[in-house]
Order: structure tokens, then sequence, then C-alpha cells
């Protein structure tokens, strides 16, 4: 079948110079390439990457700080800053 095609000038010239190597026609390589590439599809490029992996760090709660007391934390926190608005607004020290 024969069909115009517009390549980009880096791949157009890749692909002459693989032509010139190996001493074939540009249609051939043209043709060639596109077959590899229709068989393999992505799973060559999926298949390059190197998987992420998450590298666990041991992290934990300073000393003093009792997680299954959390919320009690919590609302002590929301209580202290309670009382300091409410001491600025009445003036209270």
């Amino acid at each position: 079948m024969r069909t115009t095609l517009t390549l980009d000038d880096d791949v157009a010239d890749a692909l002459h110079r693989r032509a010139r190597q190996e001493g074939r026609s540009f249609k051939d390589v043209v043709n060639q390439t596109l077959r590899q590439g229709l068989q393999t599809g992505a799973r060559v490029a999926a298949s390059d990457r190197k998987p992420f992996e998450v590298q666990p760090e041991a992290c934990g709660f300073l000393p003093g700080i009792d997680p299954l007391r959390l919320n009690h934390l919590f609302d002590q926190l929301e209580t202290d800053r309670f009382v300091r608005g409410h001491a600025k607004d009445t003036g209270r020290p």
C-alpha cells in the first residue's frame, strides 16, 4: 500500500542512518521498525522502568507522647487555646 507519511526530522534521520548501516532500503527499515513497535507496543516502555518501591522508615512519637491518648492531648490544646482567646477578649492575663 502506498501512503504519505510525515516524520519528525530526528526520526527520519535515525531511519535513514539505520538503512545505510544495514544496507537496506528506507522502506524496509520503516516497515520493520513499525512492525516491531506494533508487536511490542507499550510493554517495552513499561518493562524498562524500574517498579516504584516504598522505602519504609522507622518513625514514631517523641518520648512522653502516648498515641492512645492523642485525643486527650488535642482536647487539652483546644482548651488552652480557648482560654487564651477568652482571656484576651476580657482583658484578663
